[in-house]
């Protein structure tokens, strides 16, 4: 079930955004990811619209919008992954959003290939300092014609 995340406690937020981005980066130092913690907890979070899939047993992933627009996180633990959570997800904020952008590495192929397959085009690319990698620049719009 999709809901609105309240804020009142992000630590299980946290933990699963650990968890996923870790397993989702391997080619970035782990430890990039624990020092960058206080950033999503104290910045991003309070920041973003967020909306959380609930199971019975626990938050299983989560998207949140920045700026009614930038998707900044859009995470499923790994155990749930391949469960349509992450479609649901993302096609939840679109019925909210006509126009979304996000920032992707270049070698999360199979991120790449899921925002590919939910209709996001690559605009561009940028270059991240702080890891060292690249990354590209996708958006999606509402009423857009789907590219082959």
């Amino acid at each position: 079930m999709i809901v609105r995340w309240s804020h009142d406690d992000d630590a299980p937020l946290l933990s699963l955004w650990l968890e996923s981005t870790i397993a989702g980066h391997p080619f970035i130092d782990e430890q990039y990811w624990h020092e960058s913690r206080p950033i999503v907890r104290d910045i991003y979070l309070p920041a973003a619209q967020t909306w959380i899939w609930r199971s019975k047993e626990a938050i299983d992933g989560f998207i949140s919008v920045m700026d009614a627009r930038f998707v900044g996180a859009l995470f499923v633990r790994p155990s749930a992954q391949g469960q349509g959570i992450g479609g649901a997800l993302l096609n939840h904020v679109k019925q909210h959003f006509p126009l979304l952008s996000l920032e992707v590495y270049q070698k999360n192929c199979r991120a790449v290939n899921f925002y590919h397959a939910q209709g996001f085009r690559i605009e561009d690319s940028a270059w991240q300092e702080e890891t060292q990698h690249p990354t590209w620049i996708m958006s999606w719009q509402a009423g857009q014609t789907p590219s082959a």
